[in-house]
């Protein structure tokens, strides 16, 4: 099977360097999150999640570094290749040059070249025997360009693998430095899930809490859509009383403002920022094994999202502020219409916004809170009507 093409290689590389940065980034706000909160907060699951997530985005990035290992063999497996098609190309051309010089010499032994031209019979012949000279001599210069040409093509080749085996090297050793601090952060994780193991009814009650307090969350929101629905109905009731009480008139009907939103945030999926500017996602949506209690579960209608202390929090996307409530255990909370979807911001510290506030795309709503543990966590959730959504399929990726 033939390999990748040099044009296949390097869109591979764009490619690759692109993932880098992209996972170099979030190592970098992982490290100042956790850097921020170590000597402040006391062990706990948010620090366990940071960390988990963590050792991820480390793990992918030492597989990125493997692709990338893969990537510069092939590249020197191709300058190589080309390095001994132009030798064979550059002898070949020398041999050819030699040969040319030899029969010249050995055809025009003894015999002056002017002499040649001049001892001509006739002026045809004359004529041919110039002409003669003279494809001769291009040839001969032609033959001196190809070479010089290999060449110069030959020295770029072997300085470009000289380039290759160094920058395979210097891939190398990131790799390696990066398996040295991999197996530091599985001993902290290890460490972490040690000490937490040893607080498991701390966390069943804290597990409990959690549910007890996402529960809240999710009946606030129904309340609040249910709400919208049946002011939306009764007001679609009136303007049909209305249109019937006066069939005379005759008006274009407008096109609603929350049909529109709605159809804009629909076509948004996975290009919607982020609530905070920088941070990951500590919990995910869905239903998965606790991090440390063998045959618990965690449930979670939104994502967590761990940021830094008073972080700005801001709309994701143009609406109306719908709610703005407290919930025990959950801080302030925010939910903003967006039509039929609708976005709820909680663990809010501060808030900045009014109920019934038209908010544009990252306009400010508030500011994240801290809680005794030092973990600064955002929770982010997503609706469609009464129906709740996993947000990281709406956010954009980082």
């Amino acid at each position: 099977m033939a390999g990748p093409s040099a044009a296949q290689v390097t869109a591979n590389r764009a490619e690759l360097e692109e993932e880098k940065a992209r996972i170099q980034k979030r190592l970098r706000e992982f490290d100042t999150v956790l850097k921020r909160t170590t000597n402040e907060k006391r062990i706990s699951l948010g620090e366990l999640r940071a960390v988990n997530q963590k050792l991820e985005a480390r793990e992918s990035y030492i597989a990125t570094l493997n692709r990338e290992l893969r990537l510069v063999k092939q590249e020197i497996q191709q300058t190589s290749s080309r390095i001994d098609q132009l030798e064979e190309e550059l002898k070949n051309l020398k041999e050819e040059y030699a040969k040319m010089i030899y029969t010249s010499y050995k055809l025009n032994q003894g015999v002056n070249l002017v002499a040649f031209i001049f001892t001509s019979a006739t002026f045809k012949q004359f004529y041919m025997r110039l002409k003669y000279l003279k494809q001769y001599s291009d040839a001969r210069k032609k033959q001196v360009e190809q070479m010089e040409k290999v060449s110069q093509d030959l020295t770029q080749k072997q300085q470009e693998l000289e380039a290759q085996r160094s920058n395979q090297l210097a891939v190398l050793a990131q790799e390696e430095e990066q398996r040295k601090e991999l197996n530091e952060l599985k001993a902290e994780q290890q460490q972490l899930v040690s000490s937490l193991s040893q607080k498991e009814e701390a966390l069943k009650k804290e597990i409990a809490a959690t549910r007890k307090q996402q529960e809240e969350l999710n009946q606030l929101i129904k309340r609040v859509i249910e709400e919208e629905m049946r002011l939306a109905r009764a007001r679609e009731a009136r303007e049909n009383e209305a249109a019937t009480e006066q069939p005379a008139e005759k008006s274009l009907p407008a096109a609603p403002k929350a049909t529109a939103l709605s159809t804009s945030f629909a076509s948004n999926r996975g290009k919607i920022p982020w609530p905070v500017e920088s941070g990951f996602i500590s919990r995910k949506y869905g239903t998965y094994p606790h991090p440390t209690l063998k045959g618990i579960t965690e449930t979670n209608d939104g994502v967590d999202i761990q940021t830094n202390n008073n972080a700005p929090v801001k709309a994701v996307f143009a609406g109306k502020v719908t709610k703005i409530t407290t919930v025990p255990g959950m801080g302030g909370t925010i939910i903003i219409k967006h039509g039929d979807f609708y976005t709820m911001y909680s663990r809010l510290k501060t808030i900045s916004v009014k109920s019934g506030q038209d908010v544009n795309t990252s306009t400010v709503i508030g500011t994240v809170y801290t809680d005794s543990d030092g973990i600064s966590e955002l929770h982010f959730q997503t609706w469609k009507g009464l129906e709740v959504m996993d947000p990281s399929i709406w956010l954009s990726s980082k």
